[in-house]
């Protein structure tokens, strides 16, 4: 729906980036802007700023930007409405009726189709377990203990034997090839045609936190590979930023969240009764997973396998959980694999009493880092206090690393004034975090290769924003016909239209337009860093320098445009280059 520029502006401005971004990210303030690892890319170092004054956000690594209605459209995959809805909803604004044009409708239609036909799907597959030709994956649910109440609530289903059950099926529906295969249920090839993904598999339909069918879980009856299948990336399923059992576990009221592997730990702990347990989707935990758990809770426990992998997914989710400010602890489920098995063998009570045990992650950290070293021999023991020492290091506060100290002093019967005075000398010596091997939610975007015109463009574009003062001095020298660049010239306009009326809002001008990539680049020319600038004459050059370039840019776009048959060619030819010989001994200073 084409909403009025009125409605959308007040749904921006009642919804402060800040606290919508924070909702998602870890944000710390630096100067004037807020910043965080960014959720659109795979960073070690916070490059995602988020502009209170612009209300806008930008990432310096991919380059990514846009304001709060363009972030949760890329971050939850919504539509611009969808976006919108969900703002005003937050702000308690009443949005006017959706819009029934045949445009409108085809947008929503686009996306709304491919929920109904996961739906669908969702349905034949549970059907189909119940049938005589599902009776296998039924076998292997009752194997499990699965009770008919946990199958029907997780609508648990079977995929046939046949490798086109699904396709046919929903041809019959009325859906076309293409749409199956753009909601990830089928594949094309010449040799099958258009053919499922899934066929022999038990299915676990994948649920986004609005319960909406968004993808789907296989698990392979018999030995075929892989055991375990997942549906593709979509337009309605990201499995970096979704989790199983969320629809259901965010409603728990247990205060914290369970994260485990599989599909099977989740069912088997919430028919146990523990309704707070989520699983990543056939991938590592994520960081934008674990701003998903963070909207519900402060606190989540990882529950890995015991075995070694399932000690390194432990590791790095504790990374992961203190780069989203959540406080983390683990589950020890020793002797046993994993908490389906636990359970099972030792019951939910016991289960229970593990989790309120669960394990500070320092320990456990500290646990695992033991295992390498011999605690027998004096000198691999010392190696060991050493590595203590440094990891020890790593709190910033000083009572905490104190509480640590003491501890730790105390669980590996150290002396706390040698181990303090260890840590001391390691941090004398320089020690350091041991960076944290972060998930790759994404890659960072190519960028294509700056040129100077450009350049000085977005840094007058960025110049102006930071300080509209500055703007009698810029319109002096520049209009918007002077930028080179088609998208930079209607920024310009439309920043330039404000300005002249005393208003100001860049987040405002996005609303203008779009098209995801516009969004990133006119997000950049409000965030290019200008150059270092320590003095007043360095300001000065500054400002002279990228006016100047400016100028000089919209007269080489001049020149290349104008024909010579133009009846003004000459005039406007001797007059641009008038002005840009005025510019050079010009005196410009955005101070005056």
């Amino acid at each position: 729906m084409r909403f009025s520029t009125d409605i959308i502006e007040q749904v921006r401005s009642q919804n402060d980036i800040v606290d919508v971004v924070g909702q998602y990210v870890h944000l710390q303030k630096k100067g004037a802007s807020y910043f965080g690892l960014c959720p659109f890319h795979n960073e070690k170092s916070g490059s995602f700023s988020v502009s209170q004054s612009k209300q806008m956000y930008h990432c310096f690594g991919c380059g990514v930007g846009g304001d709060v209605i363009s972030f949760l459209q890329k971050y939850d995959n919504l539509t611009f409405s969808e976006a919108l809805k969900q703002l005003a909803d937050r702000a308690g604004i009443k949005l006017p009726e959706q819009d029934d044009s045949p445009q409108a409708k085809a947008m929503r239609d686009k996306r709304q189709i491919l929920l109904d036909i996961n739906k669908e799907a969702a349905n034949f597959y549970f059907r189909n377990l119940k049938s005589k030709e599902g009776q296998r994956g039924l076998e292997y649910f009752r194997q499990r203990e699965l009770t008919d109440d946990t199958i029907r609530h997780f609508g648990l289903g079977y995929s046939s034997i046949s490798s086109d059950s699904i396709v046919r099926y929903l041809r019959s529906k009325g859906y076309q090839d293409a749409q199956i295969i753009d909601a990830g249920l089928a594949s094309f090839d010449e040799k099958r045609g258009c053919h499922d993904k899934f066929w022999n598999r038990v299915m676990f339909p994948i649920l986004d936190a609005q319960s909406k069918v968004i993808g789907f879980g296989g698990r392979v009856m018999g030995d075929g590979k892989p055991k375990y299948l997942n549906s593709p990336e979509t337009m309605i399923f990201d499995k970096s930023r979704n989790l199983f059992g969320l629809n259901y576990a965010k409603n728990s009221r247990a205060g914290y969240m369970i994260i485990c592997e599989g599909y099977m730990d989740v069912i088997a702990m919430h028919q146990a009764g523990f309704d707070m347990a989520v699983a990543s989707l056939g991938t590592a935990f994520t960081q934008g997973q674990a701003m998903i758990l963070k909207r519900y809770t402060d606190t989540v426990i990882l529950s890995y396998d015991s075995d070694e992998a399932g000690t390194k997914a432990a590791l790095r989710g504790i990374g992961i959980l203190k780069d989203s400010g959540i406080k983390g602890k683990v589950l020890d489920l020793r002797p046993y694999k994993d908490p389906d098995e636990f359970i099972k063998n030792e019951g939910k009570e016991a289960f229970q009493d593990r989790i309120k045990k669960a394990e500070n992650t320092f320990f456990f950290e500290v646990r695992v880092l033991q295992q390498s070293y011999d605690m027998n021999d004096p000198v691999s023991k010392t190696e060991f206090h050493k590595s203590l020492a440094r990891k020890l290091c790593e709190f910033e506060e000083p009572l905490e690393r104190e509480n640590y100290i003491e501890a730790v002093a105390a669980r590996f019967n150290i002396a706390t004034g040698d181990l303090r005075s260890l840590v001391a000398a390691v941090a004398a010596q320089g020690a350091s975090v041991k960076p944290i091997v972060r998930p790759k939610s994404g890659t960072g975007t190519k960028r294509a290769p700056d040129d100077g015109a450009r350049k000085n463009q977005r840094l007058l574009l960025t110049w102006l924003t930071d300080e509209p003062s500055i703007f009698p001095k810029v319109t002096k020298w520049i209009s918007p016909e002077d930028f080179s660049d088609d998208l930079y010239r209607s920024v310009a306009t439309e920043l330039f239209a404000v300005l002249e009326k005393g208003e100001f809002s860049p987040a405002q001008i996005l609303g203008k337009f779009t098209d995801e990539e516009e969004l990133t680049r006119i997000a950049e020319m409000f965030n290019t860093n200008l150059t270092q600038i320590d003095t007043p004459d360095q300001r000065r050059k500054a400002f002279h320098d990228i006016i100047y370039g400016v100028k000089q840019a919209g007269y080489e776009r001049l020149r290349s445009e104008l024909k010579p048959d133009d009846p003004d060619y000459l005039s406007k030819m001797v007059n641009g280059k008038k002005e840009l010989e005025k510019l050079v001994h010009a005196d410009i200073n955005p101070d005056d």
